[in-house]
């Protein structure tokens, strides 16, 4: 599908003087973790600097078409290379003054059955002709070749490469080959949340007398989730009022390539080990407000997962966010955001090793109390305002920084045919 934009409105030729960004990923109501990272950012850009205007081209499976609102002014089918290089060309002949790219390896090309990779964002990157600045989602330890030049190729024609975590920018230097001086670290933002008596959270959802674990996000294998199923048993046996709240729906790339196989397997394995009482699956993709509400109510939360590259997760930035206790598996983006004791690590691939995290937080509360202290803190500096205001920051920089070098192209033009002197350019 290519990409359609509208023509201004008259109304708005004053408006398309201001500057603009354009947002390239995915979008809501396509159900996505990077199409939730999009919206806010464009939101909170535009909330902390309203002289950037915002477009969006959204990311879509056109195999499962969404219909978008406002700001999203075009598409880009992920699995058609044409529709990347003309959407490339659209922006070059458009307003747009610089481009933010949520680079996510699933949306912006294809693996292929037999392990390969193709980069489909390959034709935009060639065709482009604005400021590129690119937000890694996913940073690989020791990746394979073909996915460290996809990196490579993307950061060669971007102005500035945004990661998440600084441990991010290290691996990106140190195995991808990247200039660290066009690396900025900053991190995922999450919601302003307005603090709430767990008491009232809990009432809400019917949660009153429990003690509450949760694991929130789309659904998929590496997710661990029965690790901690695999754990209640002993936990239960020590704090009857234990239960265990998995948030969200299957992954809709899972859903479509297995259906509901794993949700499956995790119920089974839940009667299997009579622990229906203590575990409640919420099979929905929850709006924000709902999914804070759920936070607010929760005692301890969990992200098990079974992969160590991890470099990001929305969901461990929202719970920390919320001021919560949280027990994690050390993939790359825990380790650093759960340093100076916000938070609890257990081992890969030991039920053991989680079973103790949870229980010192379930029977030491002094200690579950400092860490959500310590996590509301550090959450607070991740907060939509704060983050929205460093990325305009930066939009405006390249912006200006680009306007200087067109005029000293165009007085470099002049002076060549003996025309205006530099004074006239100077501000």
């Amino acid at each position: 599908m290519v990409m359609k934009m509208r023509s201004p409105a008259p109304s708005e030729i004053l408006e398309e003087a201001q500057h603009t960004v354009a947002y390239i990923g995915t979008f809501p109501p396509r159900a996505c973790g990077i199409a939730t990272f999009t919206r806010d950012l464009s939101a909170a850009v535009a909330d902390c600097s309203p002289s950037l205007r915002t477009w969006v081209l959204a990311i879509d499976d056109t195999s499962l078409p969404h219909v978008y609102p406002p700001p999203v002014r075009g598409i880009v089918d992920q699995d058609n290379p044409e529709s990347w290089s003309d959407s490339a060309r659209r922006l070059n002949a458009s307003p747009v003054d610089v481009v933010s790219i949520q680079h996510e390896f699933g949306i912006d090309g294809r693996f292929d059955p037999v392990g390969g990779y193709t980069n489909y964002l390959a034709g935009f990157l060639a065709d482009i002709r604005k400021p590129v600045v690119a937000t890694l989602h996913t940073v690989l330890p020791r990746p394979r070749p073909e996915l460290r030049a996809a990196v490579q190729a993307l950061a060669a024609p971007s102005t500035v490469v945004v990661t998440m975590v600084d441990l991010a920018a290290r691996i990106l230097e140190e195995e991808y080959g990247l200039d660290p001086t066009t690396m900025q670290t900053i991190p995922h933002g999450v919601p302003v949340v307005t603090p709430i008596p767990p008491e009232q959270a809990r009432r809400t959802l019917h949660l009153e007398g429990r003690t509450r674990l949760t694991t929130f996000g789309l659904l998929s294998r590496g997710k661990g989730i029965e690790q901690v199923i695999n754990i209640l048993p002993r936990i239960a046996g020590r704090h009857p009022s234990v239960l265990y709240l998995v948030v969200g729906e299957t992954h809709p790339e899972v859903r479509r390539q297995e259906g509901e196989q794993y949700r499956a397997m995790l119920a089974e394995l839940v009667r299997r080990l009579g622990m229906e009482e203590h575990v409640r699956f919420v099979n929905r993709y929850l709006p924000n407000p709902e999914l804070i509400r759920y936070l607010q109510a929760t005692d301890i939360y969990v992200t098990p997962y079974t992969g160590a590259a991890q470099i990001t997760s929305g969901t461990l930035a929202y719970a920390l966010g919320c001021g919560k206790a949280v027990v994690s598996t050390p993939y790359l983006y825990a380790t650093e955001a759960l340093a100076q004791g916000r938070g609890l690590l257990a081992d890969f691939d030991s039920p053991p090793s989680l079973a103790r995290c949870i229980l010192r937080f379930l029977e030491q509360p002094n200690i579950r109390a400092e860490c959500e202290r310590r996590a509301l803190a550090y959450g607070r500096m991740m907060q939509w305002p704060a983050v929205g205001r460093r990325y305009a920051d930066l939009f405006t920089r390249i912006i200006e920084a680009t306007a200087w070098e067109r005029r000293a192209r165009k007085l470099t033009s002049l002076e060549a045919l003996g025309g205006a002197p530099p004074s006239v350019f100077v501000r």
